[in-house]
């Protein structure tokens, strides 16, 4: 084998990891699709969610919805991977308001533990990193 040919072939196999899914990017699609399809089915839990100093809530509901539900098809698909997480990321910033809101007002969320709505709350770090690396980070 010449050295073209092998330079050839490690390039192949290069390209061919870059276009495999991985695990942790079939979480974070999975888990972001998920997400978003909730925001539908069950908008009349998420809407209590945004923060009252927020206009139209239902109409947040729905919109962060189809982000990250498009966020999370766009993270499966190698060319739009990286342009996925760089969006998903604001958007996990802009919907921290509603977790923060989730656990001031606990009283209006009897269903969850108050410990519960406070402990998510780093949780929205976690899965900041994750994305990075799932779908943001290259090499």
């Amino acid at each position: 084998m010449s050295d073209a040919q092998v330079i050839d072939a490690a390039d192949a196999t290069q390209a061919s990891k870059r276009r495999a899914l991985t695990a942790s990017q079939a979480g974070v699609a999975a888990f972001f699709m998920g997400a978003g399809t909730l925001h539908f089915t069950h908008e009349s839990f998420y809407t209590p969610t945004v923060p009252d100093s927020l206009p139209n809530p239902k109409a947040l509901v729905y919109i962060s919805g189809v982000a990250e539900f498009l966020g999370g098809v766009g993270v499966l698909l190698p060319r739009t991977r990286r342009a996925a997480g760089l969006g998903l990321l604001p958007l996990l910033v802009a919907v921290f308001p509603a977790n923060i809101n989730m656990a001031v007002n606990a009283d209006r969320f009897k269903q969850f533990p108050v410990w519960g709505l406070w402990a998510r709350l780093p949780l929205q770090f976690v899965a900041m990193r994750w994305v990075w690396r799932a779908a943001v980070r290259r090499g």
